[in-house]
């Protein structure tokens, strides 16, 4: 069963309806370095050990409206098929930091040459109910560039302008019956993209960092 609210979440300061982020001011508002503390807990995390992954959360600088680059995961997957997501995946013994497992998942998934990635800052690590320790990767992104999907992994790769996802507006808090409980998550619809999960609150973290820094 699933519910969902459309108003404004609780608890939360506002940043400005359509307001276009300034992205110089980002570094200002992200950690320099990856850190587990502070951390985001998702609903519905135990006490099972947590593997650690990184993701690159990629701000694409479009003129006056950057924007933010996502995936679609094809349907076959195992894990989260069909599901909107950041280019990343779990550590592996050769990556030397988070920022490196980030940038070896995107080339490997999207194709994305890091020539055109600066890494900017870092998000709180986002610990998932699917046994992950995630630590956000923030960048900039400079076109033109040329992506080339894993066809395995990646059926589309797509942009949302970053200001529809900082506008409280398209926030939305679902709810939905998982393994007996009752688990609640953020959820922000782009057309036909259903942004939801780990994505949407990780999203929501940057959200959250812009928020304080406009209040």
């Amino acid at each position: 069963m699933l519910s969902s609210a459309t108003e404004d979440l609780p608890g939360l300061a506002t940043v400005p309806s359509g307001r276009v982020v300034n992205v110089e001011r980002l570094p200002q508002v992200l950690y320099a370095e990856p850190s587990p503390n502070p951390h985001v807990l998702e609903d519905g995390v135990g006490d099972e050990e947590l593997l650690p992954a990184a993701i690159l959360f990629p701000i694409v600088l479009r003129g006056g409206e950057p924007t933010v680059l996502l995936t679609q995961r094809t349907a076959h997957l195992k894990d989260h098929p069909g599901q909107i997501s950041f280019p990343g995946g779990r550590c592996e013994a050769v990556d030397a930091s988070p920022a490196d497992t980030a940038l070896r998942e995107t080339v490997e998934e999207i194709g994305l040459s890091p020539a055109h990635v600066e890494i900017i800052g870092y998000l709180p690590e986002y610990r998932t109910a699917t046994g992950f320790r995630v630590t956000p990767v923030v960048a900039l992104v400079t076109p033109p560039f040329d992506l080339q999907l894993d066809a395995f992994e990646v059926a589309e790769a797509f942009e949302v302008p970053l200001s529809f996802l900082m506008d409280s507006a398209n926030h939305q808090q679902h709810s939905l019956h998982y393994r007996g409980k009752l688990r609640h998550y953020y959820a922000m619809p782009y057309g036909d993209y259903f942004i939801w999960g780990a994505t949407a609150g990780i999203i929501m973290s940057l959200y959250r960092a812009l928020a304080t820094d406009a209040s």
